[in-house]
């Protein structure tokens, strides 16, 4: 076991990629490629739609709801880059719509916060099986 820790800090410290498989290692941890990306992002997606489909806390659920959108962040940073790479003139426009998407975030954990606390302070709970506001 400590050996196995061992080789993984040292494949970390060695920046100057060796030749065979440890260089492949080194090379993709140092420079990473749009699939790492895009895999990572989806990882967020399916994490963040679990939680909004199997959780009964509304907190929970817009924490849920920011991780789904922090993916479509990653995914579109992660396209803007590989557009520069490849020499696209438009690669800016990934980063723009993640600053919007950013800015409807922010928006709607203000208004979601105020939301929770005024029902909170309706029904005294914030479990979304409790809050009954349309049932006499």
């Amino acid at each position: 076991m400590s050996n196995y820790f061992i080789n993984a800090l040292a494949l970390l410290q060695d920046v100057t990629a060796p030749v065979g498989w440890r260089g492949q290692i080194v090379n993709g941890i140092v420079h990473p490629d749009l699939a790492k990306f895009l895999v990572v992002g989806a990882i967020l997606f399916v994490i963040g739609v679990a939680g909004v489909l199997t959780r009964r806390n509304i907190i929970v659920i817009f924490m849920s709801v920011e991780l789904i959108l922090n993916a479509a962040n990653l995914n579109f940073v992660a396209f803007s880059r590989y557009l520069q790479l490849t020499g696209n003139q438009n690669a800016v426009a990934g980063q723009v719509f993640t600053v919007f998407i950013i800015v409807v975030a922010a928006a709607e954990a203000a208004i979601g916060l105020g939301i929770v606390i005024a029902l909170y302070r309706n029904r005294e709970t914030i479990f979304l099986d409790k809050i009954d506001l349309l049932k006499w």
